[in-house]
């Protein structure tokens, strides 16, 4: 059973949770023909994965694309590092920002644009404290509450 590829959602939402974000960015991904095959069939997993710079471009690691159903020898290797695609300026603002402390690439959601092409949106994260996480709990359950009220 195929999932309908323009409803394509997979979030990472531990990311929300751990880490507060300055800016996002929506890039592109160098991609084999059969991990898109599985990216429209919803066999992705962003949990623990992040991004990093190296010589001026950006890559994604442990981003788990389960492998095609029926790939045959031509499949992909689940766990491998993935190249984003990003023009120079943003690049270079990603980088201007990972010179501060404590400050690292996370990635948010995976979907699938109108054109069809698989694209991740990223994130600007500094990590939370534990105190700022129970902040944040303490408001949901606020926002909960008020909801059922209404």
């Amino acid at each position: 059973m195929s999932v309908d590829a323009s409803n394509i959602n997979i979030q990472n939402r531990r990311a929300t949770f751990d880490y507060s974000f300055s800016d996002k960015f929506v890039a592109g991904m160098v991609l084999t023909g059969t991990e898109i095959k599985s990216i429209r069939e919803a066999k992705v997993s962003l949990a623990d994965s992040y991004c990093y710079l190296k010589n001026g471009e950006i890559f994604i690691r442990n981003l788990h694309i389960t492998e095609y159903e029926k790939g045959s020898f031509y499949n992909h290797a689940p766990m491998r590092e993935r190249k984003l695609l990003l023009n120079k300026i943003e690049i270079n603002k990603i980088e201007r920002k990972l010179k501060d402390q404590g400050v690292s690439i996370i990635p948010l959601r995976m979907f699938i644009s109108k054109n069809g092409y698989a694209k991740l949106e990223i994130g600007i994260a500094k990590g939370k404290k534990a105190y700022d996480k129970r902040e944040d709990i303490k408001k949901k359950d606020i926002e909960r509450e008020t909801a059922r009220r209404f």
